[in-house]
């Protein structure tokens, strides 16, 4: 729970919250101590940057927390509030505009006369449009404010290079699975905030798959458990057994990673073309689902197969244009879902083999992977690196390009790693199935 000061406008955290039971699980287990975060390490493990200013070593500089949800932005945000005796503001880019952001600097113009410093954190900072951001630079620039902004989008594209220039960008990565297991656990064990009062019995195995389905987001996880626990009832003894088909009706679906008009869209659509160009049928496959199956314009995709068929295959084998042609002709005649198959097609053609009769269960073999690995973040090295910020988070790192290092079709991998295994297009079926040149 949050309280108001009496002599401000906005509400500023307490130091040690009393729990809300009424609260989702994911808000009453937000962790009060550095020592009980998750993940991170890069961030928070001992002698790194947030750690040292958790231990008074230099004053909190303004940041940029950049990272999937459920990675723990706002969370450390309020550690670190929670260390220092500045006010913490909150506001929320969906809820407030210029008059809120012009109300809280001249608060903390106040504040600051009077000796305190402010930290202004704002969730979802790339909502802000450029006036909105515009206004939060002077007070950035001169110290009335430290500035914490959270988002889950590119800092490059969504955040003004004049704020950037004037603050740290920190990338928080998708919780690991042994890191959303240990919240789990923990959540199962609080008799105060968790969900030990319910007496609720979750095996080893059911923590991994609800770790696992929520992909490193810990608010998913916990929501998930949370419901879990709640829709069994109780035995004789009062003990909730949860049963692997709750826990997978708690989790549904997953959710995309994935956003038409975002960072995302350009990170699978370079790991496709990218896919193709190292000759890697496979993961073309995958790659072309993740962009299907999170709502791309099949048209888009059809431009960027008929770019690749002229510029990485061309005069070697002619047939590659009117392949990657026919699919966008027909694309734009019939539309998903049923597109979905000449899409397909073009995309093992241009990687390594003509049509084939294999075409629908290659596909059905990489939708079902996609669906299941969805959130399951692009590999570095298949990113393309547009901005130094960019560069320097390791975009591009490892990428070879096979036009100069033949070597790379066997050795780089485009798959992640969770699917380096898999085998999408059986190339020894299609050759069987093809007639021998005598026929």
């Amino acid at each position: 729970m949050s309280r108001r000061n009496k002599d401000t406008l906005f509400e500023v955290a307490p130091e040690e919250p009393a729990p809300d039971q009424s609260a989702p699980l994911a808000e009453r287990m937000r962790p009060r101590t550095l020592e009980e975060f998750a993940g991170q390490p890069h961030l928070v493990g001992p002698g790194r940057v947030l750690r040292r200013v958790a231990e008074g070593e230099g004053l909190l500089p303004s940041l940029i927390l950049w990272g999937g949800p459920g990675t723990g932005k706002t969370t450390l945000a309020r550690l670190l509030a929670g260390r220092s005796d500045a006010r913490f503001v909150p506001l929320s880019a969906v809820f407030s505009g210029v008059k809120e952001v012009r109300a809280a600097i001249a608060e903390a113009r106040e504040e600051k006369r009077r000796g305190r410093r402010t930290i202004l954190f704002i969730d979802e900072i790339h909502r802000f449009n450029k006036a909105q951001q515009d206004a939060l630079l002077p007070a950035v620039e001169d110290g009335t404010v430290t500035l914490i902004g959270a988002t889950t989008e590119n800092p490059s594209f969504e955040v003004i290079g004049a704020l950037l220039s004037r603050s740290r960008v920190l990338t928080l990565e998708p919780l690991g699975e042994e890191d959303v297991r240990a919240i789990l656990r923990r959540a199962l064990e609080d008799e105060e905030r968790g969900l030990a009062p319910l007496k609720p019995v979750v095996s080893e195995e059911l923590l991994t798959r609800v770790a696992r389905g929520a992909a490193g987001d810990a608010r998913v996880a916990l929501t998930a458990l949370e419901a879990a626990v709640q829709s069994t009832e109780p035995d004789k003894k009062g003990a909730r057994r949860v049963t692997e088909e709750t826990v997978v009706e708690a989790l549904g679906r997953a959710r995309y990673a994935y956003d038409k008009g975002g960072e995302e869209h350009y990170n699978l659509a370079s790991a496709l073309i990218k896919s193709l160009r190292n000759s890697d049928a496979n993961a073309g496959l995958y790659w072309l689902a993740r962009l299907i199956e999170g709502g791309a314009d099949p048209v888009f995709i059809a431009r960027r197969l008929c770019i690749l068929a002229s510029e990485d295959v061309g005069l070697a084998d002619p047939q590659a244009m009117v392949q990657a042609a026919a699919a966008a002709q027909i694309t734009q005649l019939i539309g998903l879902p049923e597109a979905l198959y000449p899409l397909s097609q073009a995309t093992i053609y241009l990687a390594r083999a003509p049509k084939s009769n294999a075409v629908k269960r290659a596909y059905m073999a990489a939708a079902e992977d996609a669906s299941e690995t969805a959130r399951e973040p692009v590999p570095l090295h298949l990113r393309n690196a547009v901005t130094p910020l960019m560069r320097r988070s390791g975009y591009g790192k490892g990428y070879r390009y096979t036009h100069d290092d033949p070597r790379a079709r066997e050795e780089m991998r485009c798959l992640p790693e969770s699917l380096q295994d898999r085998k999408y297009f059986d190339e020894e079926e299609f050759t069987q199935s093809q007639p021998d040149e005598e026929g």
